[in-house]
């Protein structure tokens, strides 16, 4: 994972109505750079990306999803299946049926709890077939609903923007069939750092296409904050599907004034974010300490440093679901 140039004028947005969940802000789309509500207006996702399903799958449940509602005041969550990387046996290709069933756990969870979830492919490498048969399957089960958005590539890492806008087109053609208009997000080249090709070279024919972009505050500063504004300028919709405060790793020190200045940043341009993750590996990344219940009520002492920091910023941002008020 790398950085990378350009600056953008200063919008600031209101955070006032970012917090509600589906029932009030409906079904997504994109209007020039923004995401925005079924009534058309600005709206910001923030919330938590759960680890690989494949390593970490006693937190796949809707315990684990309605806690990150309630109590880290999350409107959007992120299920990241574990393509070919796992632990032996869980992967999607070892295991396909589990696997889905892990998902669609966290994404009926998700639609229970009236927030969104992002359904994302979470593999480095081009899987075409395989991809095609799962979006085509989840977009007929969950097409209907305005919670669900699809992440097509989690983090290309070596193949060109020609290979990644050629897979991602075919998989959205399939998304499209089933599900005419909810968000699909396009990973771009070098772990999502590489912004500037699709900027420059966008998939067309299709509406409500998101692209990503991926930061580790410890390691991408302002050159990659740069790039995105490059990107931004041009008219390209960006979505943070994945950050932290830490070294790209996923591991080291955080780096708390570097993330500030990201959150600052994506807050001044209205950039929906989902932090890196619901895990107990022993990483910085991962947020929840081993003693962490699986289905959530977790306390101060079963968070790591940047799951703290995470929580603090959520529920500082974001609007405390209606009944959680007092």
């Amino acid at each position: 994972m790398k950085h990378f140039i350009k600056t953008l004028p200063v919008l600031l947005f209101s955070a006032l109505s970012f917090g509600q969940g589906v029932k009030e802000h409906g079904q997504l789309s994109v209007k020039g750079t923004q995401l925005v509500n079924k009534d058309g207006n600005h709206v910001m996702l923030r919330g938590m990306s759960f680890g690989w399903h494949s390593f970490w799958p006693r937190f796949y449940n809707a315990g684990a999803v309605k806690w990150l509602k309630d109590d880290w005041h999350a409107n959007v969550v992120r299920a990241a299946m574990g393509i070919e990387t796992g632990s032996e046996g869980l992967t999607y290709k070892e295991n396909p049926a589990d696997s889905r069933k892990k998902i669609m756990a966290v994404v009926d969870g998700a639609i229970k709890e009236d927030i969104y979830v992002i359904i994302d492919w979470h593999s480095h490498n081009i899987n075409l077939e395989e991809a095609k048969a799962f979006f085509d399957g989840m977009s007929k089960k969950y097409g209907k609903y305005p919670n669900v958005i699809y992440e097509v590539f989690n983090e290309p890492d070596d193949e060109s923007w020609t290979d990644v806008k050629a897979y991602s087109e075919e998989v959205i053609k399939v998304i499209r069939k089933n599900d005419p208009d909810n968000i699909i997000l396009v990973g771009c080249p070098h772990w999502d750092q590489d912004i500037h090709l699709p900027a420059a070279d966008p998939i067309k024919g299709y509406d409500n296409l998101m692209y990503t972009v991926h930061f580790y505050a410890a390691t991408h500063k302002q050159e990659l904050r740069d790039r995105t504004d490059g990107a931004l300028q041009k008219g390209l919709p960006v979505f943070i599907s994945e950050c932290a405060g830490m070294e790209a790793t996923g591991d080291g020190p955080l780096n708390p004034e570097e993330w500030q200045r990201w959150i600052d940043w994506m807050e001044a341009r209205g950039l929906s974010w989902v932090t890196w993750s619901v895990s107990d590996k022993d990483e910085t990344c991962s947020v929840l300490q081993k003693s962490a219940a699986s289905d959530g009520g977790w306390k101060q002492q079963d968070l790591k440093e940047s799951g703290i920091k995470t929580r603090e910023y959520l529920r500082k941002l974001n609007k405390a679901p209606k009944a959680n008020k007092k």
